[in-house]
């Protein structure tokens, strides 16, 4: 109850906040840009929700259910744009895209264009290019979650189906697809919480969603409240993604039928058939992971030296110091608030731990303004305390500080670790604790003796998950971060949006290249969560 209090601190600051007095700039905001900020944040939502649903989806069900050349390498390959921030891709794609980017200057020398008045070119900087980008990079968590329900259902289901008739796409749309439809939903809602919470591919294509306006409102127009009320209206259009997903699962129930499980049957694709499925899943994959790696390397090969001269290795150290400290804490709680839920499995201790792990739904620029609320109100009061006992100024001891930014990670990724943990100490039966109970172990010694040994790899595959996540967040750490404290999100953000992309190269990807491992453990964990994945079956379909 004590941890779902901390965590909610920052909620309820910013509520409390958005209906304290304002200097009328609400008013300000409804007559100018409210407007704008409501119609392109939906717009941004409804074009990544649509690009990551088809795009997760196809290919989830091409890698499981169909065999064609390329097939094992795109099984984890099409995890990797996941290691890509949004706004490194979007600095890679305008580089190369843009008027004077490297397309452009080819097409003109190509057919002897003198200027933008000769041709037509569509313009980076804008929602359809920011819908793109993030498109690139958020496909993965549809992808994830598809693929790992597509692995997950019987054979038995399909082979009904086409004894029935239907052929491979009716097999598809009549039976796998209504079957993952809570994965794949589960997958878009993960990606619009990470569109929502972008700001530095909004910033950068210069695109008015509410949380570039939040940040602007907040640090140029100096109004934490004008700030909190947008922060809370967008808590609102969070909070509305989260009950439309429920609500629309509702009343139904996706069962397995059968516990019949072997290898699927997959679809041999020869011909055009094979070189359309290759180039379905290699196109994603390459504007998403491959073209900006290679950019972002060749520019590192060729500017490393005045990104070592730009305290390159003090960015790395601030932000693995960081990344580091916040896996640690967030693995701890959530080893902690796991295990009480088991010991202790009452309707309000589970809504606690529930509450608890929300901070990931909501953006990290509302995040923000909640930590320096409460923060706030303590430094000041600690001040007053030792003016008035001891004669002296404190200052500020948690506002400014690396403690604000780590607390900030903390309550925004701890459902990560938490929900790692609560899945995985589910799969321990309760009998072990009884038996280790009737042997004389307290709980703690059950947790440290018996617990923690079997769920070692979830508790490394969950501090992985929150350190590569901390690495790339960039609202967080841009508002709460020490003056003169850069991390490599931020040192890359800033060089970059002083079109410095070259000499922020090689932060950028070493941003990229922590994220390559947890995707890979992921990509491991998918296939061999299917039962009866190992058994020796030769069934295939040949078409």
């Amino acid at each position: 109850m004590a941890i779902a209090l901390l965590i909610a601190l920052p909620l309820l600051a910013v509520l409390f906040l958005a209906l304290s007095p304002s200097d009328d700039i609400w008013n300000h905001l409804i007559a100018t840009v409210l407007g704008k900020y409501v119609w392109t944040t939906l717009g941004l939502m409804m074009g990544v929700g649509f690009g990551t649903m088809v795009i997760g989806t196809a290919t989830a069900w091409l890698v499981t259910m169909c065999k064609f050349p390329g097939r094992k390498l795109f099984n984890w390959a099409l995890l990797l744009p996941l290691a890509v921030p949004a706004y490194v891709l979007a600095f890679v794609v305008t580089d190369q895209l843009e008027y004077a980017g490297t397309l452009q200057v080819v097409l003109r020398e190509i057919f002897g264009w003198s200027s933008r008045q000769d041709y037509w070119f569509p313009e980076i900087r804008s929602l359809p290019g920011a819908i793109v980008v993030m498109t690139l990079v958020l496909y993965p968590y549809v992808y994830l979650l598809a693929r790992a329900a597509f692995l997950e259902q019987s054979v038995c289901v399909l082979d009904v189906s086409r004894t029935l008739g239907n052929g491979p796409w009716q097999s598809f749309f009549k039976v796998a697809l209504p079957l993952a439809r809570p994965a794949i939903v589960i997958g878009m809602t993960l990606a619009l919480m990470e569109a929502l919470n972008d700001l530095g591919t909004v910033e950068f294509f210069a695109v008015n969603t509410f949380t570039s306006g939040i940040y602007d409102v907040w640090l140029n127009m100096s109004s934490r409240s004008g700030a909190a009320q947008l922060a809370s209206v967008l808590l609102i259009f969070v909070l509305t993604l989260i009950a439309l997903e429920r609500t629309a699962r509702s009343g139904r129930r996706f069962h397995h039928t059968s516990s019949k499980y072997s290898t699927l049957a997959c679809y041999r694709l020869r011909g055009p058939r094979a070189a359309l499925a290759f180039l379905v899943c290699a196109l994603p994959l390459s504007f998403g992971f491959l073209l900006p790696a290679a950019v972002l390397f060749s520019y590192s090969l060729n500017f490393y030296a005045e990104t070592l001269a730009a305290n390159y290795f003090q960015y790395v150290l601030n932000s693995l110091t960081l990344s580091s400290i916040a896996a640690i804490s967030s693995v701890l709680i959530g080893v902690f608030m796991a295990y009480g839920v088991r010991l202790n499995g009452s309707p309000t201790v589970r809504a606690a731990a529930r509450f608890a792990s929300i901070g990931y739904a909501i953006p990290g620029a509302i995040l923000a303004i909640g930590v320096v609320i409460p923060l706030g109100i303590f430094d000041n009061a600690l001040d007053r305390f030792l003016l008035a006992t001891l004669g002296i100024s404190g200052g500020l001891f948690l506002s400014g500080t690396v403690v604000a930014v780590i607390y900030g990670y903390t309550v925004r990724f701890l459902a990560l670790s938490y929900g790692t943990m609560e899945a995985s100490l589910g799969k321990i039966t309760p009998n072990m604790d009884g038996a280790a109970r009737t042997l004389g172990h307290s709980p703690a010694a059950t947790l440290r003796r018996v617990h923690l040994p079997l769920v070692r790899g979830s508790l490394l595959t969950a501090g992985l998950l929150v350190f590569v996540d901390c690495m790339k967040e960039l609202p967080l750490t841009l508002i709460l971060r020490p003056f003169n404290y850069d991390t490599l999100a931020t040192f890359v953000f800033q060089y970059a949006s002083d079109e410095l992309i070259e000499e922020a190269a090689l932060g950028a990807l070493t941003i990229v290249g922590a994220g390559i491992i947890p995707v890979i453990l992921l990509s491991w964990n998918i296939v061999n969560s299917r039962p009866g994945q190992n058994q020796d079956s030769r069934l295939k379909v040949t078409r």
